[in-house]
């Protein structure tokens, strides 16, 4: 996701399938019924309507986390940050604003939506540390675990003088080219 979607707090972190709700202008209505919907281990990610309000505060974060929920990734801007920093509760988004969204506008949950420059699908898994926010389509995931096991690997067994090395050898030959 760009660089806008970031921790709300230093060192969370999140990970897990995504449910997905889209929030109109100056609501939040659909981001506090999925609390109630969304299966434990879920992240909740949203497409804000604006950032003109906030989505979710201290105690809807509170209920998320006693319902399981892994975290939220948000379009959009939270409050009550010094409540959410002390409970631990994953929070990304966009920033902090104190005043309340209203609640009326219904829509569908777990249709795609775009948050972060990125179109989230129901399902498709969640990760997000300091260094940002990455989406995983669902269909990829085996491939990309793969791919991420043998990255590991390969690193772990790898001293940083052979790294320095080929890296050497790959800006020399790209510099070359």
């Amino acid at each position: 996701m760009d660089i806008g979607i970031r921790p709300l707090w230093d060192g969370a972190k999140l990970a897990g399938p995504a449910y997905t709700v889209r929030c109109a202008p100056n609501d939040n209505l659909m981001l506090h019924a999925a609390i109630y919907r969304a299966e434990p281990g879920a992240v909740i990610v949203v497409q804000s309507g604006d950032l003109d309000y906030a989505l979710a505060g201290g105690n809807v974060c509170a209920i998320a986390r006693r319902r399981g929920i892994a975290g939220f990734v948000l379009a959009g801007l939270v409050r009550d940050i010094g409540e959410i920093r002390e409970l631990g509760f994953p929070i990304f988004g966009r920033g902090v604003i104190p005043k309340p969204g209203g609640k009326s506008a219904a829509s569908p949950f777990n249709e795609p939506v775009t948050c972060g420059g990125v179109t989230v699908q129901p399902g498709d898994v969640v990760l997000a540390d300091e260094d940002g926010v990455a989406v995983v389509p669902v269909s990829q995931v085996e491939s990309v675990l793969g791919d991420a096991r043998a990255f590991l690997t390969k690193e772990a067994a790898q001293t940083l003088d052979e790294w320095e090395a080929e890296h050497r050898a790959r800006v020399e030959k790209l510099l070359a080219g």
